[in-house]
């Protein structure tokens, strides 16, 4: 089954999209949720972007607007040092929860920043940082869910690591 998602707004030709199935009926419900799916998603700009490409994006057009200019410096620091070298090459739409999962427990066993002044602490990153990392890609998510590039926030699935307080 085919179906119209939309029309390119450059060049002007029908962006469409197909569903296979073994049956006729199988066909028709899988296109009846496919159609519903795209009216929830913008085709024109699906595949536009990987996760940094957004991050970057985000930063610049909300979280600058949004969040003190004292932490403008952290967010950034968050984005180019961790959420870019590993998993910003990955396109938005495909960005799963057990992707952040797994990128959440390598930034706590060895997620720190070699630097001089940070050699005798350990090679992971604290259970909060970790913490307001996912805070940032979650605020991120969620516009890209309003911008109708994603379906769902993949932060929502994750299970985040326990703040210890001393």
């Amino acid at each position: 089954g085919r179906y119209v998602v939309g029309h390119d707004p450059i060049t002007g030709k029908m962006i469409s999209r197909n569903v296979l199935g073994k049956t006729q009926a199988q066909v028709k419900e899988k296109l009846r949720t496919a159609i519903e799916n795209s009216k929830r998603l913008d085709y024109t700009q699906t595949g536009k972007y990987t996760v940094g490409q957004w991050m970057d994006e985000w930063f610049e057009a909300y979280a600058k607007v949004k969040v003190r200019p004292s932490s403008h410096q952290t967010y950034k620091g968050y984005i180019e040092n961790h959420i870019k070298p590993n998993i910003g090459d990955i396109p938005i739409e495909k960005l799963t929860s057990l992707q952040l999962q797994k990128f959440y427990r390598l930034l706590l066993t060895e997620g720190r920043i070699p630097r001089i002044e940070s050699e005798k602490q350990s090679k992971g990153l604290s259970a909060k940082t970790v913490r307001n990392i996912n805070q940032v890609i979650s605020s991120a998510m969620d516009m890209a869910v309003r911008h109708k590039l994603i379906l769902s926030n993949p932060t929502e699935g994750c299970e985040l690591p326990k703040v210890e307080h001393r």
